[in-house]
C-alpha cells in the first residue's frame, strides 16, 4: 500500500513540535513495519476543528491521484476534531483511503455511532451520485441520437509516433473538468463500454494536458 503520514498538533509550543518529530518517528517506524510504501508525510500546527489546513488539503489532493492508498495517523483526534474529523473521514473513504494509526495498532476504530453516520452520510452521497450520472447518461443518449459517437472520440496520436490507446481522453478531460474524480470517471467509462481504470485515466488526462501545454508553447515560440 502506499501510506501517506500525517501528523498534527494545535500549537505552535516547544514542546508541541517535539510532538510532531515524535509523532513522524513512530509513524515512519510502522509504515515500515506494515509493509507499506511511504509516499509523503505532512506535519503541520492547526486547529483539528478547520478542515481548511493546507497539510490535510495536500494529503487528500495526494490520495485522490494514487492507487491502493491508506494514510496514518497517531490517532483519530489528529486527523481532526469535531464534524470536520466526520467530514475527513467520509472524504477518505469516498477516496478508498484505509486509515490507520498508532493508537488502534492497525486500521482506525471508529465508534458505532460515527460509523453510523458515515454510512448514511455516504448512502445519501451515492443516490445524489447515481442521480447525477442519470443525467448525464441521458444526455449522452440524447447526443448519440443526434449523431455524436463516443467510440471515434478517441485519444489523437502521442507524441513520438506511438499509436492510438483506445481510451476516450477528451471525454475524461471534459469528465474532469466538471468536477468528477478519476474513480467516478473510470465509472461512467466503463458504463459506455470502456475498460479504463481509476490510474488509466489519471495517467491519459496527465498526459492529454502535458500535450496540449507543449503544442502550446510551440505555438506561441514559431
Amino acid at each position: 500500500m502506499n501510506a501517506f503520514i500525517y501528523c498534527r498538533v494545535s500549537t505552535e509550543k516547544e514542546t508541541q513540535q517535539s510532538s510532531l518529530e515524535r509523532q513522524e518517528e513512530e509513524l515512519t517506524a510502522a509504515a515500515r513495519d506494515w509493509g507499506m510504501n511511504t509516499v509523503r508525510i505532512e506535519r503541520e500546527e492547526a486547529s483539528g476543528y478547520d478542515v481548511d489546513r493546507p497539510g490535510i488539503l495536500t494529503i487528500l489532493e495526494g490520495i485522490k491521484e494514487t492507487e491502493h492508498p491508506c494514510l496514518l495517523i497517531q490517532d483519530e483526534t489528529r486527523l481532526g476534531r469535531g464534524n470536520a474529523r466526520m467530514a475527513l473521514l467520509h472524504q477518505l473513504n469516498k477516496y478508498e483511503c484505509t486509515v490507520y494509526s498508532i493508537k488502534d495498532s492497525g486500521k482506525l476504530q471508529v465508534s458505532e455511532t460515527d460509523s453510523m453516520v458515515l454510512e448514511i452520510v455516504s448512502l445519501v452521497e451515492e443516490y445524489q451520485r447515481k442521480l447525477q450520472n442519470a443525467k448525464i447518461r441521458r444526455g449522452m443518449k440524447k447526443a448519440v441520437e443526434e449523431g455524436y459517437k463516443p467510440h471515434d472520440n478517441l485519444e489523437r496520436h502521442r507524441l513520438g509516433g506511438r499509436k492510438k490507446m483506445h481510451v476516450p481522453v477528451e471525454e475524461i478531460v471534459r469528465l474532469r473538468h466538471n468536477g468528477m474524480t478519476f474513480h467516478e470517471i473510470s465509472v461512467m467509462l466503463r458504463g459506455l463500454g470502456f475498460t479504463v481504470s481509476k490510474a488509466t485515466a489519471h495517467r491519459r488526462y496527465k498526459e492529454f494536458v502535458n500535450e496540449s501545454s507543449i503544442l502550446e508553447n510551440d505555438s506561441v515560440n514559431r
